[in-house]
């Protein structure tokens, strides 16, 4: 996988639409990103050397992560994960950062608890994944109090995590978007990226959102499915057909709003386009389209709109879809580099 310059595939702020070409602005931002680099380069190096120590959990720590800001489907591919491993024997539990949220200190999201204070994407973790969810600046902290409240946990899953090197992990997995990919090529802020694409032939696994990458054993297709709407207010359920002929507008409020809109117009729906910042906190007159017959969103948003909901919102759930390899691939890792507290 190669970065994109020129690509057509463009988010639409102005600052994300500077992330795939290569102009005047990269020049201006350069100095800014050498900065970046540099930094990021000297922290790396000083865990990587032992001046600055990673701190080891008691259980196995799987790190999901990317290294372009930006939604890549990190979430459902947790869900996914969390599912994968219940399924056979382990006991998971997950941790966050809680972009969003107002504590920073080591705390549980509760499914009935708010995302003002948890986070959009904790929240929905801890709707959907049946684990422990803890959230808290300090990943380490957070997963020590975890596994302290939860000691039948054994093994914990970081979302996000990847550039938190004071996290020791077992097991990387990088999400990509399929798509988007790299932009320009550049660190931030003239370019998307975290870190240089070389970081990936260092993670144990990644997983391809969209796009037409083949799996190749340590790349793995991953696709996003979905056809059937929730009401937010009744919990009716509706396929995406029943809406067809409808006036329907259409909010995202996630790192990469296009992807809904393109799945939504991929079940043959036609709507007004509201695309919102990455975990925006909605407010009712955020919504007000008086001739809207259903306002549609992510996962991700109806967790902020769930409390001023009515009949007109719905929300379309959507699964993490991998290829078979990338979970057995995940089994072995942990079971060979870890003796410690596994299923």
């Amino acid at each position: 996988m190669t970065a994109v310059p020129g690509s057509t595939v463009v988010p639409g702020s102005w600052l994300e639409k500077q992330w795939y070409r290569i102009g005047p602005w990269q020049l201006v931002l350069l100095p800014l990103s050498a900065l970046f680099w540099g930094l990021s380069t000297l922290r790396r190096l000083a865990y990587g050397g032992g001046w600055l120590h990673a701190r080891r959990l008691a259980v196995p720590v799987i790190v999901v992560g990317n290294i372009s800001v930006g939604g890549t489907g990190k979430t459902p591919l947790v869900l996914w994960l969390a599912e994968w491993l219940r399924q056979h024997g382990f006991r998971p539990g997950i941790v966050s950062r809680g972009y969003g949220g107002r504590s920073a200190d080591p705390r549980q999201v509760e499914p009935d608890g708010d995302a003002a204070q948890s986070g959009d994407e904790p929240l929905l973790l801890a709707r959907q994944s049946h684990c422990p969810v803890w959230t808290g600046r300090d990943r380490v902290a957070v997963g020590q109090a975890l596994l302290s409240a939860h000691p039948e946990c054994n093994v914990i899953i970081s979302d996000d995590g990847l550039q938190h090197y004071r996290l020791a992990r077992d097991v990387e997995i990088a999400v990509v978007d399929g798509q988007r990919l790299f932009g320009n090529g550049l660190l931030l802020p003239a370019g998307p990226l975290r870190e240089g694409v070389w970081r990936l032939r260092r993670v144990d696994a990644v997983a391809v959102n969209g796009g037409a990458e083949p799996s190749d054993g340590a790349h793995f297709k991953m696709s996003l499915k979905g056809a059937v709407l929730r009401n937010l207010n009744s919990g009716a359920t509706r396929d995406a057909s029943g809406f067809k002929g409808k006036k329907l507008h259409a909010i995202a409020g996630i790192g990469y709003p296009q992807r809904f809109f393109e799945h939504l117009q991929g079940l043959g729906l036609k709507f007004e386009r509201h695309p919102f910042p990455d975990h925006h906190a909605y407010r009712p007159e955020d919504l007000d389209w008086p001739d809207a017959d259903a306002i549609m969103m992510t996962e991700k948003d109806a967790v902020k709109c769930a409390k001023f909901a009515d009949a007109h919102y719905w929300v379309l759930p959507v699964q993490a879809e991998l290829d078979p390899s990338f979970g057995q691939k995940i089994l072995d890792l942990l079971r060979k580099r870890n003796g410690r507290k596994t299923a």
